[in-house]
């Protein structure tokens, strides 16, 4: 407060200014207010879709694991181990991507198309290629979890450059301005008390050395 009393130049033209700038710091704060509500908003957003992607990434790895249990009982380790792997040369991890209030946010899916011409195992099983589906179900889940998760990421580090921003306007900017007009308008209302005395003290001056001069 001391530095501001300094630097404040205790006129009208500066009252004006002060007030100018009230209004746009103002109006800034009410910018970032709305930002913070419509990031909050997203973040709520994102945290279901976290909580569902979850129970679906729990669900899938369960199921995963089952598979892999009942191929396991078929094939036996050995047999498992040297199983053909499913080829992932044709899959494709799809990204989209869409803007919230200047963030890029991600939407992720795995696409799985068969690849011709890949390797036939020597003694096939539904046991084995129900393994290989579940485990695809389970990538699949993963990818769409990993993108939410970095949602999340950037959208709270966002909201906490926001925050900071808005209670370093609120809790000090505005209150410094708040402090500088009130400042200015009391010395102001000061200089205007002191003009007036002076201009009676000159008038009633004046009206004496008019009256001794009729005496």
């Amino acid at each position: 407060m001391p530095e501001l009393q300094r630097e404040l130049a205790i006129t009208r033209v500066a009252f004006l200014e002060l007030k100018d700038e009230q209004r746009l710091v103002q109006e800034g704060y009410e910018l970032l207010d709305e930002k913070r509500i419509l990031l909050a908003a997203e973040i709520h957003r994102q945290l279901l879709l976290l909580r569902r992607l979850r129970a679906a990434w729990r669900a899938a790895e369960s199921a995963a694991r089952e598979a892999l249990i009942a191929a396991l009982d078929c094939h036996g380790l050995d047999e498992l181990s040297v199983y053909p792997p499913r080829p992932l040369g044709g899959d494709h991890l799809g990204v989209t991507r869409r803007r919230l209030l200047g963030l890029e946010l991600l939407a992720a899916r795995h696409d799985v198309t068969p690849t011709p011409g890949a390797e036939r195992p020597v003694n096939p099983s539904p046991e084995a290629r129900d393994c290989a589906r579940a485990h695809l179900q389970w990538l699949g889940v993963a990818a769409e979890l990993a993108a939410c998760c970095v949602n999340l990421r950037r959208l709270a580090r966002e909201y906490v450059r926001t925050e900071r921003r808005a209670r370093a306007i609120e809790n000090i900017l505005l209150p410094e301005i708040a402090w500088a007009l009130k400042l200015v308008d009391e010395q102001l209302e000061s200089l205007d008390q002191e003009e007036i005395a002076r201009l009676r003290h000159g008038r009633a001056a004046r009206m004496n050395g008019t009256s001794g001069e009729h005496a």
